[in-house]
């Protein structure tokens, strides 16, 4: 269990940008959603998914405008929307306190998972290099999460050498994305994707491993 807590760990410090609403409840537990505004380097900024449980909830300050630091996973589960099965990604909070002071870097996360879909590497209309991996990440009770993550650049090259079934790591940190999908000749729509943006990775050879820092790859864009 203890080890299953250390392969998916997220920080975010940020703004409340809504209300608490009220989401499910398990085994007499209330649980809540609200989304974070959490800054960028470049001055933009992620609107993030956080499900809290009513138990962490007491005597921290939920109005909208309220910085705080959330300590968490990042997880999915499917949900039918219009009739079609999405994966939706959310942070589960396990500890939430004010935020007094902002750090260098407001959102962080770790991952140690499996790849479940062999990788997409690609170049975008302006010649920047992108690989898409699904990563698969244990959690306790034979669960697991299945995180989209983007690499760029070396770390995108670096994907085309795995295969499904590869351990890796990565360093990152969680983003949303705005995008257009068109839904007739007439119509388009305004969407947004979630996914991990890698800025480390590193793949982990288990295999007659005695000493895992001399078995594994690891490549990293400064």
């Amino acid at each position: 269990m203890d080890n299953l807590m250390l392969n998916n760990k997220i920080y975010l410090e940020g703004k409340i940008a809504s209300k608490l609403e009220f989401s499910h409840e398990m085994y007499g537990e209330g649980f809540y959603t609200f989304e974070l505004e959490v800054m960028r380097l470049s001055d933009s900024k992620d609107l993030l998914n956080v499900t809290v449980s009513e138990r962490i909830t007491s005597g921290i300050d939920f109005n909208i405008g309220s910085d705080i630091i959330v300590d968490g996973q990042l997880r999915s589960y499917n949900k039918v929307v219009d009739g079609i099965n999405k994966l939706i990604l959310t942070v589960f909070a396990r500890n939430i306190e004010p935020c007094t002071e902002r750090s260098k870097n407001p959102n962080e996360i770790y991952l140690d998972g499996y790849i479940c879909k062999e990788p997409v590497y690609r170049t975008t209309p302006f010649g920047r290099e992108i690989a898409d991996i699904l990563l698969a990440v244990n959690r306790a009770y034979n669960k697991s999460d299945y995180i989209p993550t983007i690499a760029w650049g070396r770390n995108s090259r670096f994907c085309q050498t795995l295969s499904v079934g590869d351990n890796i790591r990565i360093w990152g940190r969680l983003q949303s994305r705005e995008y257009q999908k068109k839904i007739s000749d007439t119509e388009v729509i305004k969407k947004v994707a979630y996914e991990v943006s890698i800025s480390k990775m590193e793949k982990v050879n288990k295999e007659d491993s005695i000493d895992e820092e001399e078995n594994k790859e690891e490549v990293v864009v400064v």
